[in-house]
């Protein structure tokens, strides 16, 4: 059973966690950190991880240092240029990359690695505290708790993300729509069904309806679609067949 892993995530918080303040005195404060507590830290949150899987392999998807979707949207992610990144961050990468089988794809992002690999990969985990990921089907390590997410689950959470967009990315969704008013949306009356073609109808509509055309609805499509195969086209809506 091979593990993928979120490394993005774990770098970071090596890396943050850490940093240590020291007050020398007279209002002088610096920060340190040490390299051998940083790999200290990201071998046992890997080894309690691969503990709780029962995993007997362990994949780091990383984060390429270009990224598409700031191509289609120079706004994406623009929320955090100023957001001071961890000292030994870039070491902390570096030594992901040196200890354990790691994967970075051009111009994408950790999530679009691990999306690509486990709908490729059979006897996989995903591990990730991106709620992003869960718009991946397959098996996920939520707080060391096995979860499946099928495919029609992941699809209706992808759709619900074109709605509200998200905050944290700095893309917008839907104007005036939360959590609440996209899951109501994205429910079927009795007697239909939610295929896809019936939840991006039902997307388009409701960013018309807020006075945005369909070109919009797509670009909030494409920065909140996870990918789920190895290829350079953005995302589709789909169509009836």
């Amino acid at each position: 059973m091979i593990l993928i892993i979120d490394a993005d995530i774990i770098a970071y918080k090596a890396a943050a966690s850490c940093e240590h303040p020291i007050h020398w005195g007279d209002g002088l404060w610096t920060l340190h950190s040490f390299e051998a507590d940083v790999g200290t830290y990201i071998g046992v949150f890997v080894d309690t991880l691969m503990t709780e899987a029962g995993a007997d392999k362990a994949l780091c998807c990383l984060s390429d240092k270009e990224n598409f979707r700031k191509e289609l949207a120079p706004f994406y992610k623009a929320n955090r240029a100023d957001t001071r990144k961890p000292m030994l961050l870039n070491f902390a990468r570096e030594y992901i990359k040196e200890h354990w089988d790691t994967t970075i794809i051009d111009k994408l992002e950790a999530d679009d690695v691990i999306g690509i690999t486990a709908m490729a990969q059979e006897d996989c985990i995903i591990w990730s505290e991106d709620k992003d990921l869960m718009t991946v089907p397959g098996t996920h390590l939520v707080k060391g708790e096995m979860v499946e997410v099928t495919e029609d689950e992941a699809d209706h959470l992808f759709y619900t993300q074109v709605l509200t967009g998200d905050t944290a990315d700095n893309y917008k969704g839907c104007p005036g729509i939360g959590a609440v008013k996209a899951e109501r949306l994205l429910t079927p009356a009795e007697g239909e069904t939610a295929t896809n073609v019936w939840r991006w109808e039902q997307v388009v509509k409701a960013y018309s309806k807020a006075g945005l055309n369909a070109d919009e609805a797509l670009l909030q499509a494409r920065l909140a679609y996870i990918k789920r195969e190895l290829t350079t086209d953005l995302w589709e809506p789909p169509h009836a067949t």
